[in-house]
């Protein structure tokens, strides 16, 4: 509001009774008047304040008022400030032309008529307080814009976050209709070349001998969607933050032995094999169910992007690290293959959602979900994993945990 501005002037002369009598006709409402008897003090005051208008006196001893507007208008800070002289000399002097040449606004002759000084300085208040009103809009106007900009960029950020959650979306579901349809198919072909047989009254099929080979088979598509439905259950839960963790003593080596043995039809249809060296056991507190499902998501993929090289798994506690101050020994597990490798640029992009590299979809279906939840359940205990590879030339994915979890998350 142009009622709010606050504006002031400065009233330089060198005699006292003149200051008083400026003074008296200049002051009003939010109106603040300054006082100089010399052009040092005047430049002090200039230093420290914002003025609406400057009223110089020309003849003053040491610096006159012509010398003080010279020093005013090659100062950054005070050449804006408009000035009116004033002066006793006779036009004679020519000091009007003088005033206006060093830039002057206006001239005033001694003695002073009040109304016109008055009406004057009110012309340079309300301009200087309708140039304040303006800065006021126009900054105003500048934080509403860097404000919209600011909103625009969050609300594209926020779209392209939303086009690329719809296409994951579509992804997903397109993924998950294309790995759920293959064993699904498999069962129901399975199943219809049964009934076909049973309609022929052709039970060569049947044979003991025959059946555990059938049912196997069976089984292996029944475990691809249970694994795949376990993934995505996952992957919900780790969304709505409903993981839970729940830590209980445990020999980590003893459970590694365990997952090794049962991935033994695994390791045959693959052709490979898997040593586990543990140098003894390796206990601590950790969620044993959770820590398993990490092992065997590695495993899994070592079987299958390992191209049936060996695969070897290392368990034991990383006394190096136990050797700084203050550092805690970890357990570590360590999955080695000889497969085809992966390219430094995917090695961190593997453990999102729904990423996979070129080489892996060739050989193997998936939803690119394992290592996200593996890396999210070693996350979930304090731990890290990380992975060491070069194409061509195998992986090493290195688990550490702490020995102990602080407590049950869920």
């Amino acid at each position: 509001m142009l009622t709010d501005v606050e504006s002031k002037l400065l009233i330089v002369d060198d005699l006292p009774e003149n200051l008083m009598a400026l003074d008296a006709l200049v002051r009003g409402p939010l109106r603040t008047v300054h006082q100089a008897t010399s052009a040092d003090a005047a430049l002090a005051l200039m230093l420290e304040h914002e003025f609406a208008l400057a009223i110089l006196d020309v003849q003053m001893p040491g610096m006159n008022g012509f010398e003080l507007a010279e020093m005013m208008r090659g100062t950054e800070r005070t050449r804006h400030i408009p000035i009116i002289f004033v002066s006793a000399a006779g036009s004679e002097l020519n000091y009007a032309f003088k005033g206006y040449e060093s830039g002057a606004v206006d001239f005033l002759q001694k003695p002073l008529d009040g109304h016109v000084v008055i009406s004057k300085v009110n012309v340079f208040v309300d301009l200087h307080r309708h140039r304040k009103a303006l800065k006021h809009e126009m900054d105003a106007l500048a934080a509403a814009h860097h404000q919209t900009e600011q909103l625009v960029q969050q609300l594209q950020t926020a779209q392209c976050e939303l086009q690329r959650a719809v296409r994951m979306r579509d992804d997903f579901m397109s993924m998950v209709s294309h790995e759920l349809r293959t064993p699904l198919n498999t069962l129901y072909l399975e199943t219809q070349v049964r009934k076909l047989h049973l309609t022929k009254g052709n039970l060569a099929p049947f044979e003991p001998a025959k059946l555990p080979a059938m049912i196997e088979r069976d089984q292996r598509q029944i475990q691809n969607m249970v694994r795949l439905i376990d993934d995505m259950l996952d992957v919900t839960r780790l969304r709505s933050g409903a993981l839970s963790i729940q830590p209980k003593p445990f020999d980590l080596a003893a459970m590694a032995a365990r997952v090794v043995d049962s991935l033994g039809q695994q390791v045959e249809a693959a052709g490979s094999t898997i040593t586990l060296h543990a140098a003894g056991p390796v206990q601590g507190m950790w969620d044993e169910f959770r820590v398993e499902q990490v092992l065997t998501n590695l495993l899994t993929n070592a079987l299958r992007y390992g191209g049936g090289k060996p695969v070897r798994v290392e368990v034991g506690v990383d006394v190096a690290s136990a050797g700084f101050a203050g550092a805690a020994p970890q357990a570590f597990m360590t999955v080695r293959d000889g497969g085809m490798g992966i390219a430094t640029a995917d090695q961190e992009r593997i453990f999102e959602q729904f990423e996979r590299t070129a080489d892996s979809k060739k050989h193997a279906a998936g939803l690119g979900l394992g290592l996200y939840i593996t890396r999210q359940i070693v996350r979930a205990h304090g731990g890290e994993i990380s992975v060491e590879s070069q194409p061509g030339a195998g992986a090493v994915f290195r688990v550490t945990l702490p020995l102990e979890v602080a407590a049950a998350i869920s």
